[in-house]
Order: structure tokens, then sequence, then C-alpha cells
């Protein structure tokens, strides 16, 4: 319901063009109530199917419960690239579809779920737990706070100050519950790397290689490696190596998975930090305060040699056959801009060149003298793994160019078209002079490259353009297959992390909270993201350094956690049920009277 509520508003906003941003908040509203409800729900509900003494069966019904989630990201992962971008709406890529693909299945899934009701098992609800949680720890400690005097006899734990109230099943349910969320609160810090995976790898790979044999990845896509890994990787550590550790006689408790988890993938994000500092040797240099970045495109008929601030540029002429293409030259400035002017054999080039900005100089000959024209030049490669093509009208007349779904009008007075984005590939490109169409074929345009075309000559005859093509910004080289090993090592991870932490939270949970426990769980996911948001909103590190961060923290909270872990008490249902039994005897006491005037030999029992 709360998927299809989103698309609704989603579309809606699109066609009347009111606030969308407003709408897709409300959308991501709806989602978030919907996904609240049910997943903290459905893991407890699965483990209420089994009985107390089937741990074996409990533990690889988790295994196989996130093996089926990881089965529906795959195919998400995998499809909804392709929805989106291989169909239009609205003139524009179609979210619509893809947000409505899961909708109907969604509908789908309930019909199933619904069908089988009379063969689940199904435990009584007992009220509004979370409440009664909250107001059995406000009693406790307002009631401590309010009898803190030397006079009144200290108990064993501060939730036994809430026994004037609460019986003692309920108060013994509550310090299951704090033990485990105290033990919880290390872990956001896992999820604050793993749900890089959907942002920062997914941004890196746009700066990647993307082509796998004859198919060519869209970047988001590359994420179908985690859901893909997950689906091989927990039959191979369930039917692997927990049995082969086991064999080896090493007693592998649920806290040391979970905390040797998230050194795994701390690992993951030290592997992420070599492929950045492998990629930036494949980015174009950037400029800082006070420099500049500097090509020469010589349109003469012969090499020219150049003196820029001191600089020498040796630059051949294009008109060649075999031209090499013009790279970029460093040039110091004395302040924020330098005004040039540039000697040349037969005339002169004048220039204003600014700091942090990179220019193209394009010589050329105007009425039998040697001058030059100005452009400003992409600094970054282009977004989402695209490419990027400009065109340079040399034609002396006006030239409307036409790439893919673009088109721009060039005057005839050496002009520059801005900067196209185009999908990987080769471009459609045709020339439209005094109503007349010339179509050219101006080759690959491959990831992440930035490419200047000049139109120099037109043949009327033949309908043709003649034109050089050079390479403003290097495409992408560092293959993207190099992130598998990051990939495989982050899945690694969640696998002895996040299956063993549903299950744990399952075990360790009273029967009537295992809800609570498990939406607690999924809160460590929520204050991950804020870890996110607060490091990349506090910080200006580069991407190689912060991954670095979050690996050095990660494994800092690893160490912090197997410490807390080690203190911690494992529960045995067993234990648990006696318990309850001697809380049922312990209810049908009345309470003195004068209860605090008493001393009092409490019962200690360990949980």
């Amino acid at each position: 319901m709360s998927i299809t509520l989103s698309v609704i508003l989603l579309s809606e906003a699109c066609l009347i063009r009111v606030h969308c941003r407003a709408l897709s908040m409300v959308g991501l509203i709806a989602i978030a109530f919907g996904t609240g409800g049910i997943k903290p729900c459905v893991s407890a509900f699965g483990g209420d199917q089994f009985e107390e003494h089937h741990v074996k069966e409990r533990a690889k019904f988790f295994s196989i419960f996130y093996l089926s989630i990881n089965a529906g990201s795959l195919i998400s992962t995998l499809v909804t690239p392709v929805l989106r971008g291989g169909v239009q709406c609205f003139g524009t890529d179609c979210y619509a579809l893809a947000f409505g693909v899961p909708a109907a299945l969604m509908f789908l899934a309930l019909i199933v779920f619904v069908s089988g009701s009379g063969m689940y098992k199904k435990c009584p609800p007992e009220g509004n737990v979370l409440s009664q949680v909250f107001k059995c720890i406000g009693f406790a400690l307002s009631n401590r706070w309010r009898y803190r005097g030397k006079q009144h006899p200290k108990r064993e734990h501060w939730l036994d100050w809430a026994t004037e109230k609460y019986p003692k099943k309920i108060i013994t349910e509550v310090k299951m519950v704090t033990r485990v969320l105290f033990l919880y609160i290390p872990l956001p810090m896992f999820w604050a790397l793993f749900d890089q995976q959907g942002s920062r790898w997914t941004l890196q790979a746009t700066r990647m290689d993307t082509k796998l044999g004859g198919f060519v990845a869209q970047p988001d896509q590359i994420q179908v490696m985690n859901p893909l890994m997950i689906l091989i990787l927990i039959p191979v550590f369930d039917l692997g190596i927990y049995p082969l550790l086991k064999c080896c006689k090493i007693n592998f408790k649920p806290i040391p998975k979970m905390a040797v988890g998230m050194i795994v993938a701390a690992l993951a994000f030290v592997v992420a930090t070599v492929v950045e500092i492998q990629i930036n040797k494949t980015i174009p240099p950037v400029a800082k305060d006070k420099e500049c970045y500097v090509q020469v495109m010589n349109f003469a008929d012969t090499e020219l040699t150049l003196n820029i601030k001191n600089q020498e540029f040796v630059v051949g002429s294009l008109k060649e056959s075999d031209f090499e293409d013009p790279s970029y030259q460093k040039i110091e400035l004395d302040g924020n801009d330098l005004h040039i002017n540039i000697g040349l054999p037969s005339g002169s080039c004048e220039a204003h060149l600014n700091e942090r900005s990179n220019y193209t100089l394009l010589i050329y000959n105007l009425n039998g003298a040697l001058t030059c024209e100005q452009f400003t030049d992409s600094k970054t490669k282009p977004s989402n793994g695209r490419a990027a093509v400009r065109f340079i009208n040399m034609l002396n007349t006006s030239v409307q160019v036409v790439a893919g779904e673009q088109n721009e009008t060039l005057s005839g007075n050496i002009t520059a078209s801005s900067y196209m984005e185009q999908k990987r590939g080769i471009p459609e490109v045709k020339a439209i002079i005094d109503g007349e169409e010339y179509k050219f074929d101006i080759g690959l345009l491959n990831f992440g490259a930035a490419y200047t075309v000049i139109l120099t000559e037109r043949n009327p005859t033949t309908k043709t353009i003649e034109f050089k093509k050079t390479e403003d910004v290097e495409a992408n080289s560092f293959h993207v297959a190099w992130q598998i090993p990051q990939y495989i090592l982050l899945s690694a991870g969640e696998v002895m992390f996040s299956v063993t932490g549903l299950e744990f939270s399952y075990s360790q949970a009273p029967p009537s909270m295992k809800s609570v426990l498990q939406a607690g769980w999924l809160l460590t996911v929520a204050f991950g993201n804020v870890i996110v948001l607060i490091v990349a909103q506090a910080g200006s590190l580069e991407q190689w350094a912060e991954f670095i961060l979050f690996a050095a923290l990660l494994i800092a909270v690893s160490i912090i956690f197997s410490i807390m872990g080690y203190f911690y008490v494992t529960v045995n249902p067993d234990d648990l049920k006696e318990e309850d039994e001697s809380a049922g005897e312990l209810e049908k006491k009345p309470l003195p009277v004068n209860f605090y005037e008493m001393n009092i030999e409490e019962k200690k029992t360990k949980i």
C-alpha cells in the first residue's frame, strides 16, 4: 500500500506540475510507515512458527529468510534500472514504471501470504507491548529518583524499582530487552558502512569502465553483486564454514560471529580505498588556487612553439591526419586571474585565465594572420558514467547541431556549444545548415569521457562534414571488476553480522517482546544512516580518506562490541520459563504495606 501511494503521489506531482519534492517526501514517509510495520513483525512471526527446542531449524529459517530477501533485491537491482531507463514516461526516465511494478508484485505477495493464513501458528497479541516497556522504564526511573535517600534499601537492578506497579515477569522481560539494546549501541557503525554501497560505491562505479564483455552495465546495476554474493555465501557459511569450525571444536557463538563480520566489512572499505586511489589516477587534473590548466588546439598549417607564463607549448597541427590529442599544462597565476598576450608567427593571441579552471586555446588563420579563441572546458567527468561532447563551429556559417535528443545552434564566428551528455555508444549526430541536413559519424563516446568535435569543412555535394575529434577528459579506464573483492568482503561480513543478528535478536527476546527487539535491531540501520549524513556533512575529506576513516571506526567499534559481548550472559529459553513460573508465584503474594521500612532479601536470578 505504501509503495503504491508513493507511485501515485510522484506521478501526479509531475503530471499537474506541483511541488514534486514535497509529494516525494510524503511518498517516502508512507514507505517508512509500511516497512516500519512489516519488518519488525515478519521476522518475529517467522521465528514464532518454531518451538523453543527447534534451535537449529529456527537458525536455518533466518538464513533462508535473509536469502529470500536478497533474491528479491537481486531481481530488483537488475530489472529496475531497465524499467526506469528503457522506457520513456512524460518525456524522461520512467520512474513511475520502476515503482509501479514492485507495487503490483507487493499486492501479489500479500495475496499469497494471506492465502496461507490457516497454516500459521499465531501467538495472541498481548496489548501495546512497546508502550508497556516505556512505562515500566519510566516508572522505575521516577521511583528510583523519588526514593534516592540512603534510608531506602538498594535493589539489585534499577528496574527492580518498578515492582510496586509491575509484575516480576514484565520487569524480567524488560531487563532482557534493555540488556540486548545496550549491546546494540555500537552496531549502527556497521550499517553506516554497509549502506554506502548504494551511494558512494555506486558513485565510484560511475568513474569506472562498466563494459562486461558484450553487455554494458549501468553503475547502479553493479550493486547486484551484493545480493548475488549473499545467495552464494549463505549456503557456503551454513553448509561449509560453520560445520568445519564446529568439527575443529571452535565454538563460534553469535556475538563473536557478529564481531568478525564487522572486521570483514571494515576490510572491504580498505579494498575500496585502494580502488579509489587507482581511479583518482585516471581523472583529469584539478586546478587549485592561483593555478589553471591550458591546452592548445593548433589549426595553423605547421607546428607551433608557444610560451605562456614561461611555459613552453610545442603544438602539432590538427590539420595533419595523424595528429595527437592536445594535453593540458598547468599555468601558475600571480593572483586570482591572469591576462596573457601570446606572440604568434604572424599575429598574436590574447586570453584571460582564472584560477581553478581549465581552458582550450584554439589557434586558427583569420585573413592571413594567426589569432586564437578561448573556451572554458569541463573540469570533471560526466555524471552516472555517461560521456559528454561539445561542438566548435569553424564553418563560417550558422549551424544547428543535433546529438541524440539534444541540439544547439552555433553562429559562424568560432563558437562552441555546451557539453551535451550522452549514453556510452555511437550517437546519431547531424548538422543542419541552411535547411540542409548533414550526417556524420563522430565514433564511440566512452564511459566518463568528455570530447570536443571541431567542425572544419563541409561538402554540399556529398552532404558531409569534415571534423576533428579530441578527448578533453580521459575515458574511464579502471575496470569495474576491481570492485568485486570489496563486494565479496562486505557480503561475507553481512552474512556473519546481519543473519546472525536477526536470529540472536529473536532468541534473546522474551515471547511477548520479539517484535520490540526486532524493531530495536532495525533501528540500528536507521542510526547508521544518520552517522553517514553527519560524517558526510561535517567533513571535507577526499573519498579515499573517508573510506579509511569509516574502516578504522568500524574496527574500533568491533573491539568495543567484543568487550561488551564478553560480559553478556546469553539467555536460555528453559531458564526463562523457570523465571516466569517463579515470577507467577511471587505475584500471588501481596506486598507489605510499609514496604520501604522492611529489610528484603531478594532472590538473585541470572538472566
